[in-house]
């Protein structure tokens, strides 16, 4: 079976555009099936074949008028043929039936976001470790690669594969349920949901791998089910500085990439391009969840108030790098890690010089597998004038993965160094 082609098509993207639009389609899609089979694994089995066909009809015929209706009619169907071929002759002929009837009842919706949220829960839920509500939440919720997950979570690609594997086994005999837990319950689930959701923003602000620096619809679907979640538990200072540190970071990204597809960091971006009204909202959010934490600091507002520091200044020359440090200090204290410390160094070089973040950024043992961490040592050894070092900087973070915009941009800092001398 496959899914009905409405006419007439749109014209036919680029491959990158294509798979960009399969892919966050591909996210709703999966939340809705979800919902209507009860299955994780049956669901995650026909989506993931509706867009393999997807990529292949709508590169020759072009994108149909609602790419998500297509892909739940296709995806429903394949559900359809899976549960017949799967389960005892009379329950699949009973579900199947179900699942037809479900298709013929249930319009698509504009607004997936209850699904998405009911997905985010489910796969959050307490009886998974934390760390594995993480994983299967950037998996099937965000549809990141094994390899993307374990590169955010900072651990071995076949530790992520069997993590994943168990999450999804341990859904299915536990029989989880698939919904938005009740009101008492949830602060209890909020942590891991909001640890979900900053990793796949982070993911979208600043790809770990691919030809893209930014993933838009990975940020813009953060910052939707945050929004969403805020609504639930309005005036939760946490929800409240999530979702103002992604307002506030995502507010830049006019200005985060030229023309021609080249990085622009923060000192050279145009400040007038900068979303004012995004600014605005997310000061607003950081504003009201330090007044609600003036005693037990939340890591989330922490993050937004450095975030803001940056958007409110005029210029780069004018930021206000004492306070940065100190925010930084603070978070320091809340979570510790080493690429905070990383961060809080660079902030030390802005505010007391390439010297003074150099020795802080050496204390730091355990990031010589990130490749920013060596991108930021070169860039304060050539502040230096320390330009040997700096090359061999240079090459080790060039040997780590990075997306291919972040490559691009360390061997142009690199190349430079190189004809300067």
């Amino acid at each position: 079976m496959t899914g009905a082609d409405p006419e007439p098509h749109q014209p036919v993207l680029d491959p990158l555009a294509l798979d960009d639009i399969v892919r966050a389609e591909g996210r709703a899609v999966l939340a809705t099936l979800v919902r209507t089979t009860g299955s994780l694994e049956i669901a995650e089995e026909a989506v993931q074949d509706a867009m393999l066909r997807a990529v292949e009809r709508w590169a020759r015929d072009g994108i149909p008028p609602n790419p998500r209706a297509w892909l739940i009619t296709t995806a429903r169907n394949r559900a359809i043929d899976v549960i017949r071929r799967e389960r005892a002759r009379e329950a699949r002929e009973i579900e199947a039936t179900r699942l037809i009837q479900v298709g013929e009842e249930d319009p698509v919706s504009d607004t997936p976001g209850d699904d998405l949220l009911r997905l985010v829960f489910t796969c959050c839920h307490p009886s998974l470790s934390v760390e594995a509500q993480v994983a299967l939440s950037l998996r099937t919720l965000c549809g990141l690669t094994v390899g993307e997950i374990a590169r955010a979570l900072l651990v071995p690609e076949a530790t992520m594969t069997k993590r994943l594997t168990r999450a999804r086994t341990k859904i299915r005999v536990a029989g989880i349920p698939y919904k938005v837990p009740d009101d008492h319950d949830l602060p209890d689930r909020l942590p891991a949901v909001a640890t979900t959701l900053y990793l796949l923003f982070n993911e979208g602000y600043a790809a770990s791998e691919g030809d893209e620096h930014l993933r838009a619809t990975l940020c813009h679907q953060a910052i939707e089910i945050t929004d969403e979640l805020l609504a639930l538990m309005p005036g939760e200072p946490s929800l409240q500085g999530l979702l103002a540190l992604m307002l506030l970071q995502d507010a830049r990204s006019d200005a985060r990439t030229a023309p021609s597809g080249e990085l622009v960091l923060l000192p050279d971006q145009d400040r007038t391009s900068w979303d004012h009204r995004q600014i605005q909202r997310g000061v607003v959010l950081v504003g009201e969840a330090l007044r609600r934490t003036p005693d037990h600091p939340d890591r989330y507002v922490v993050e937004a108030a450095i975030a803001a520091c940056h958007d409110l200044a005029p210029r780069y020359e004018d930021t206000d790098w004492e306070a940065i440090v100190s925010w930084y200090d603070v978070l320091l204290g809340l979570r510790g890690g080493s690429v905070v410390r990383l961060n809080r160094a660079i902030a030390v070089g802005e505010r007391d010089g390439p010297q003074a973040a150099l020795d802080e950024l050496d204390a730091i043992t355990d990031l010589a597998s990130y490749p920013f961490w060596w991108a930021s040592r070169a860039e304060l050894l050539v502040r230096l004038g320390r330009d040997d070092e700096a090359r061999q900087a240079y090459d080790a973070a060039l040997r780590l993965p990075m997306a291919s915009p972040q490559h691009a941009h360390v061997e142009a800092r690199r190349a430079r160094l190189r004809s300067a001398s």
